[in-house]
């Protein structure tokens, strides 16, 4: 038994993983080095060290996460306690939480930071992706089958919200959809979100308008200004994106060479995190992004593959959140520092520099992972 589930494992994947963290630790060395002297005065290889912690441990999770059945989360009691948890965690926040970049989403304990909205997008989808699943014999009555799950989304997007981190919010709501898309539920059902979405929105303007000055504070205009005009702008609010646009033109095909970028020399802030890839695209040019890009695009082409081989509704509608977090996470940052759309402050899913996102990460890929593995079990030997 135990030799057909080993080979059961979709080990793509797994290389997909390893290999995109390894050449976002290569990157964020590269990225960070200059900015780790300059900036905050500690040793070249800090954030590169501090990474490779990071990777430790994601990498134990991702295969704790690989290993224990999936099928488990569906439990009523662990679906509670987790889902109290993040409410728990969210609300410290409000509290003891610390400000960066203009929002109080980060709880430090001594030397340790967490970012609980991270874990909120994984929470969402296992909620959602269970409560969905054991209702398909009514998904489509609004009152038992369809509300239940939505008042927890709206309910953790608006907490998010009011940090304020409305990029997660955002991203959170997205995936939420998905799920609710891929749950078996009829048109007409789906209609009727929309519409009561959109009643609740008409109901809640009157307070936005009143709470405008909190909510679209300076911060988060001058994003939109540097997204609108960042050229007429570049001394201010557009300095990150025309800096990222310089990078990303210089770099050509081949790129200036590992290491030789321009901007990271104190031109581009954070080079490590948001921007990453706007490094790599300087120095590795086209072939580099490619890299990226193309390891992105086969987890979540990987992911919905999966979710269509599934016999299983749970596990098909956790493999489409998962593959729809990092393809939502991937088009927001790539969208930031293209100039597509204003800059939101989302890393880049493998890549950029962090511990909470690459640990969710790890996590998502890891249940992603176990998900294929029964599948594929349950195809081969199971007829």
């Amino acid at each position: 038994m135990w030799k057909k589930i080993i080979r059961s494992y979709d080990y793509s994947l797994i290389a997909a993983f390893f290999l995109l963290c390894l050449f976002g630790l290569m990157m964020v060395y590269s990225a960070s080095s200059v900015t780790a002297v300059q900036r905050y005065e500690v040793a070249s290889d800090y954030f590169y060290n501090k990474q490779k912690i990071h990777i430790m441990i994601a990498s134990f999770f991702f295969i704790v996460a690989a290993i224990f059945p999936y099928k488990a989360y569906k439990n009523s009691k662990f679906l509670f306690f987790m889902v109290a948890g993040i409410v728990a965690l969210l609300g410290i926040l409000s509290f003891y939480g610390t400000i960066s970049n203009n929002a109080r989403s980060w709880i430090r304990i001594g030397g340790f930071s967490l970012q609980p909205s991270e874990f909120a997008k994984l929470v969402i989808i296992i909620y959602m992706s269970a409560i969905y699943a054991k209702k398909q014999k009514y998904i489509n009555s609004f009152n038992k089958g369809v509300t239940p799950p939505v008042i927890l989304l709206v309910f953790l997007c608006m907490i998010i919200a009011s940090e304020p981190d409305f990029g997660t919010a955002f991203i959170i709501f997205l995936i939420g959809c998905t799920i609710i898309i891929s749950s078996g539920m009829k048109f007409k059902s789906m209609w009727k979100l929309v519409v009561l979405g959109m009643m609740a929105a008409l109901i809640l303007s009157p307070l936005i308008l009143y709470k405008k000055d909190d909510i679209f504070t300076e911060g988060k205009m001058s994003r939109i200004n540097g997204y609108l005009d960042p050229f007429e702008h570049q001394e201010g609010d557009g300095y990150q994106l025309v800096n990222s646009y310089l990078a990303i033109g210089s770099g050509g095909v081949l790129g200036r060479g590992l290491g030789q970028s321009v901007q990271k020399l104190g031109y581009l802030p954070e080079p490590h995190t948001d921007f990453i890839i706007s490094v790599i695209s300087e120095e590795l040019g086209v072939f580099g992004v490619t890299i990226v890009v193309g390891g992105l695009c086969f987890i979540v082409l990987r992911g919905i593959y999966i979710a269509i081989k599934c016999r299983d509704p749970f596990g098909t509608m956790m493999a489409v959140g998962i593959a729809s977090m990092i393809a939502i996470q991937s088009a927001i940052n790539l969208g930031g520092v293209t100039g597509l759309i204003p800059i939101t402050g989302v890393p880049l899913p493998f890549i950029s520099y962090g511990g909470s996102s690459l640990i969710l990460l790890a996590i998502s890929l890891g249940i992603l992972v176990n998900i294929s593995m029964f599948a594929k079990y349950e195809q081969l030997y199971k007829k």
